[in-house]
């Protein structure tokens, strides 16, 4: 019985030991792509801001196209939500944060009588609404670990077309953003109608898009305002789409690393645990073994002293 035990926690110690190098080398694969992000999310910023400064600046010059373009709108119909999730899986609660975040803001949003259409990335995402009986109008999947501008371009052709069509009023995006590499937070974003120069990130994360600065002196647009902005505005939400899935796949490796950092240790203890009880099964059986030998000793003694 021993000896079969013993069996059995071996075979149970080499597969934690090899789950072990596996959840170690994930660890290690997802600590080098924290630097990779970290250095396309500060190239992106430049970008960003200057691209959000310029159409706000824009968009000033010219108060009706200012009023439908930027700002929140008091009462939207039809709300566009954008949910930003991994495509994988084994990243701790990264996945379920933004899932969770969005569920809840999906019911929100419905309480106010709005109609709700919604847009997912990642596919860890179409099978959770899916289950719980929302409608998901599009997705979009495989790129959540290393997004390309191309990518952001095809998200944004989705939810900005149907904005300047006039189908849908308003357009949130839930993503987690990256503050640190022990810190990441799910945010709600208003992507469409863009946020005006007053309307700056605040305490709770609600407002990822960067606070313009405001210029001084007289600027002259050439075209007009109008036709700039028919030009601008796409890519405009095109470069904050880009940047939240940067921020994205940064807070997916942080959270993925500190999960397998996480795992092996559980592993190592897991096999410290196993190895303390098999070498108490093998002290066992050699025991039981030595007590064994000793009372055929014991009871060969006598007959052999008669």
């Amino acid at each position: 019985m021993a000896g079969g035990q013993e069996r059995v926690l071996r075979r149970r110690i080499k597969s934690v030991n090899a789950t072990k190098k596996i959840t170690k080398a994930m660890e290690l694969i997802a600590a080098s792509q924290i630097s990779r992000s970290q250095q396309r999310i500060a190239a992106n910023r430049p970008f960003r801001v200057g691209m959000a400064n310029l159409i706000i600046e824009a968009a000033s010059a010219n108060k009706t196209i200012a009023e439908k373009m930027l700002g929140t709108p008091e009462s939207p119909k039809v709300i566009t939500i954008v949910c930003l999730v991994g495509d994988r899986g084994l990243s701790g609660a990264y996945n379920s944060s933004v899932l969770r975040a969005t569920e809840r803001l999906l019911a929100e949003k419905a309480a106010t009588g709005a109609e709700i259409r919604l847009v997912t990335v990642g596919k860890k995402a179409p099978s959770y609404f899916r289950f719980r009986g929302f409608d998901v109008t599009e997705s979009f999947l495989g790129f959540s670990d290393k997004p390309e501008f191309a990518d952001a371009r095809a998200v944004a052709t989705a939810i900005a077309q149907p904005f300047a069509a006039g189908e849908v009023d308003q357009v949130l995006l839930v993503s987690m953003t990256y503050l640190t590499a022990a810190i990441q937070q799910v945010a709600v974003a208003q992507l469409l109608p863009l946020p005006g120069p007053e309307e700056g990130n605040d305490d709770e994360g609600t407002a990822k898009v960067p606070t313009p600065v405001a210029t001084e002196g007289y600027t002259e647009f050439e075209p007009d305002v109008e036709h700039l902005l028919q030009e601008l505005a796409p890519k405009a939400v095109e470069a904050e789409v880009f940047a939240a899935l940067l921020e994205g796949a940064a807070s997916f490796h942080a959270s993925q690393q500190r999960a397998m950092a996480a795992a092996t240790e559980n592993a190592e203890e897991l096999a410290r645990t196993l190895t303390r009880t098999m070498n108490r099964a093998r002290q066992d059986a050699i025991t039981t073994e030595i007590m064994e030998i000793v009372g055929g000793a014991e009871a060969l003694r006598p007959a052999k002293g008669a």
